[in-house]
């Protein structure tokens, strides 16, 4: 199966984005044919559709994401537009569809939005992860809007007898500028269908003082049905006849089952079947679902009363041995050591051999699971030759394939339904869920929801994996960082694929450690083996998470070693304002920079210095705190988006950690919808809370220890961060994430906080200032 979407693969996604040398668009007249492929998603007699794909810098195709997204207006001026990304809270659905009706100068109110089904051939890459839906399409969406805006005001001019250019849109309405005449969209949408389609060079697209709805807030489209208990999460979904299943899985990532007595389960009323699932074994792989057996029923109740009952002897395999905590152990002797360079600037150990003063400290981070709200659930009915699919997906496309694969079956015989998710940070990128579902319902003849419960996604996630880093700073005899050592140790991504590898991926280490932006003269990192033994995926802001916390907490202690204010340290020590390729340091390749090429998206260290001296205002930075509380700074660059966090603690005699105030300063480019980069960076705080203070998976005998909140812990209200502030810079440049960017700085501020407040520096998470 082709691997789903990892930091390697976005190497290869580069040139997808604004620009002339970026995405390609083409805006074209839908068809009947279309129409009908569309399943009744759309109507009206008005109807565009978007094609998208990458292009080098001399106009020659290169990735394809031929997504067809499509623009209908029906006779009564109802706007129709299709979300083919998936949405989790994001606001994708929002933003998306927000940009196309912005640039149509559509009435919101009456603008209508439909959820795409998983479909390659209708939309091209659906896998909603690493932050680049809003990057990838604002200006082709922007020109779908504009495109169907221009067929509209030919119509209206030629009614009027005027050129064009006397034209305008709003409200859904084309107006004749400087006078009173309006014509509502749905007077002109049968004429505008017959009009041959510009093509996007001959389309003006709006100045950004014409923006109605981009770069101001816009509640998402699903606020309403979310708080009523009307939506459709993928635990939300029924079909007639369905059954539910619920699974044994093998406790041991790689384990197989050798017996099963299923006879006390059988017996449970409501029970209908018990069926082995083979599992992946070793590799785990990122589709396939792990050994296990599964208990079909009627209820939820009764399927997981009888899998307690199942008497199931497991193959536990290899990884029957693997102790988290002695990997730790093992991971802190190794980097100890020297390892493979990745980077290199200078002459490290000359650095060492000329400092005045050498900081060395060793950086500890647990596993992490994504704990969604949601726990994963799929409905699956295999009939005719067909599977039809209703999941919490955020890679249709993904799921489709680990599907087919999995039964057997040609792509096109799989139909994908992708529901609302209620929380993915990742985890619902991987179709393991999906595939449960599909093989009971064939193997089962009836339509089956395969529903995990917290404990299952506690004890199988695909985790964040550990994490243990070594930082030596060298300060020379003029006060000056002279030297930056980063050694780094953590079971790879790549190896859930492939068990021999045990290095990270480039695309792993340029997530905050081979993109340190820093003008010291010596720079040198390096990287360590580590094993994975239990499944390993990304999660939110991926290897950002520990790197970055190694980074800021290192930072920091280096400006008290300098004598410095933190933020003062962090200002001189970006250089000169400049653009930063890393490229002659890494390796032309190295350095795959979000998937984004580095010469459209520099590393810039003015916009950088632009967040932090804007975070250091608007927290007032500097003003006497009462005892036991301080601030703390930090700041990083990822998904392409600039960050800089100050977090205010209070910590009591008991060492409660309280956080009265929290200041990001955001610069992500054109902000869309202002609303959710808010609550973007709002969830991240709480998000980067829960995984400073509480979270950690440990693991004994190959087997997860903990079980369910009470043991894999997150903040409660009463813990969360009391107010917190989040302070958009004004842009004009290309759009970058918002979903990722929140959680790097987030960690170390709150460390260098609570170094302030009682003069505890922190090199393990979670914190725990008892120790």
């Amino acid at each position: 199966m082709k691997k789903l979407l990892n930091f390697d693969d976005m190497k290869n996604l580069s040139n997808h984005q604004d620009g002339a040398d970026q995405v390609t668009s083409e805006v074209f007249r839908a068809s009947r044919r279309d129409f009908l492929k569309m399943g009744g998603l759309i109507s009206g007699s008005f109807m565009l559709g978007v094609s998208f794909w990458g292009c080098d810098k001399k106009g020659n195709k290169t990735v394809s994401f031929a997504p067809n997204v499509y623009l209908s207006i029906d006779n009564l001026g109802e706007v129709t537009l299709v979300a083919h990304r998936s949405e989790m809270g994001q606001g994708i659905r929002t933003s998306l569809p927000l940009i196309v009706a912005d640039e149509l100068g559509a009435d919101w109110s009456k603008v209508k939005i439909v959820q795409a089904e998983g479909n390659e051939a209708k939309y091209g890459n659906q896998n909603t992860d690493g932050s680049f839906s809003v990057r990838m399409f604002y200006k082709p969406m922007r020109e779908a809007g504009a495109t169907a805006k221009l067929l509209l005001m030919q119509v209206a001019a030629k009614k009027w007898d005027v050129t064009v250019d006397k034209c305008d849109t709003a409200n859904n309405h084309v107006i004749l500028t400087g006078t009173d005449k309006k014509l509502e969209f749905g007077e002109l949408v049968e004429e505008a269908s017959a009009l041959p389609v510009p093509t996007v060079s001959a389309v003006m697209l709006k100045e950004r003082s014409g923006f109605n709805m981009i770069g101001k807030p816009t509640p998402i489209v699903d606020l309403k049905d979310i708080t009523t208990g009307k939506a459709v999460f993928g635990a939300d979904v029924v079909l007639d006849g369905m059954k539910i299943a619920v699974i044994k899985r093998s406790p041991v990532v790689g384990g197989a089952v050798k017996s099963v007595n299923d006879k006390k389960a059988l017996a449970v009323p409501g029970v209908h079947k018990v069926i082995t699932i083979k599992g992946a074994g070793i590799p785990a792989t990122l589709s396939k679902p792990l050994a296990g057996v599964a208990v079909i029923a009627d209820n939820t109740w009764a399927a997981i009363k009888a899998r307690d009952l199942l008497e199931v002897e497991w193959e536990l395999g290899p990884n029957a041995d693997y102790d988290s905590e002695k990997q730790i152990q093992q991971l802190t002797k190794e980097v100890a050591k020297n390892g493979r360079v990745r980077r290199k600037r200078g002459n490290f150990a000359a650095a060492k051999a000329g400092a005045k003063k050498v900081i060395e400290h060793t950086y500890i981070a647990p596993h992490l699971a994504h704990a969604t709200l949601e726990p994963p659930a799929a409905l699956a009915q295999v009939k005719d030759g067909k599977c039809e699919v209703w999941a919490c997906t955020q890679n249709p496309q993904g799921a489709i394939k680990a599907v087919a694969d999995a039964l057997g079956f040609a792509e096109d015989k799989v139909k994908m339904n992708v529901t609302l998710i209620g929380g993915g940070f990742g985890r619902k990128s991987k179709p393991d869920f999906v595939v449960e579902a599909a093989v009971l319902a064939k193997e089962s003849g009836m339509p089956v929801k395969v529903q995990w419960t917290r404990e299952d996604d506690i004890h199988h996630d695909y985790f964040h994996s550990l994490s243990v880093q070594r930082v030596v700073a060298t300060i020379d005899k003029d006060n000056k960082l002279s030297g930056w050592n980063h050694h780094i140790a953590y079971p790879s991504i790549s190896a859930t694929e492939d068990p021999s590898v045990l290095q990270p991926a480039d695309g792993e280490l340029g997530l905050g450690a081979t993109d340190f932006p820093y003008d010291v003269p010596a720079i040198q990192i390096e990287t360590h083996d580590a094993r994975a033994q239990i499944r390993v995926g990304w999660l939110r802001s991926v290897r950002n998470i520990p790197q970055v916390f190694a980074i800021g907490t290192m930072l920091d202690e280096i400006a008290e070693a300098r004598g410095m204010d933190p933020v003062a340290n962090a200002l001189e020590l970006l250089g000169a304002d400049r653009n930063i390729t890393f490229s002659q340091e890494t390796g032309k390749e190295a350095y795959p920079n979000y998937g984004e090429d580095i010469a459209v998206y520099p590393w810039e260290t003015a916009r950088m210095k632009a967040v932090i001296n804007r975070v250091a205002k608007e927290a007032g930075w500097g003003k006497k705190l009462p005892a036991r509380s301080g601030f703390g700074f930090a700041a990083h660059k990822s998904f392409l988006t600039y960050v800089a966090c100050i977090i205010q603690v209070s910590i009591d005699e008991n060492n409660n950690v309280t956080i009265p105030e929290v200041h990001y300063a955001v610069d992500c480019g054109v902000a869309v919808n202002t609303d959710r980069v808010k609550s973007q960076f709002e969830g991240g705080a709480q998000f980067s809370t829960s995984l400073a203070l509480k979270s950690a998976i440990t693991v004994k005998n190959g087997q997860v220890e903990q079980n369910n909140f009470d043991g894999y812990q997150i903040i409660r209200m009463s813990e969360s961060p009391q107010n917190i502030h989040v302070h958009i810079i004004d842009s004009d440049a290309k759009p970058t994430g918002v979903g990722e960017p929140p959680v790097p700085p987030f960690t170390p501020a709150l460390c260098n906080a609570i170094y302030a407040a009682i003069g505890k520096r922190i090199y393990t998470l979670p914190i725990d200032l008892t120790k």
